[in-house]
């Protein structure tokens, strides 16, 4: 396995954001779990809202940087994943 993989939300052809995929288990499920929580909670922010109440951009900010953060928790669930099932084998 790679010592690094690419992040999903990488806004350029150049990977910036990489998951250390030989990190230990407990730091990346540390890490996608503060991200899942994080994201959770701007959705869950968002839900209570008053929508009437809400600009639209302010609104789509902050569902963006929700999905962000979800998805970079998902990159590092999946490493997590393979690190498992390669132990498995």
């Amino acid at each position: 396995m790679n010592p690094y993989i690419a992040m999903a939300n990488n806004d350029s052809n150049i990977a910036v954001l990489l998951v250390a995929t030989q990190a230990p288990l407990e730091v990346l499920h540390s890490n996608a779990a503060t991200r899942f929580l994080a994201g959770t909670q701007m959705m869950e922010s968002l839900a209570s809202l008053d929508i009437t109440q809400a600009k639209g951009a302010d609104v789509q900010q902050l569902a963006y940087a929700a999905a962000i953060l979800l998805r970079d928790a998902c990159d590092v669930m999946d490493v997590l994943g393979r690190q498992i099932r390669a132990a498995k084998v």
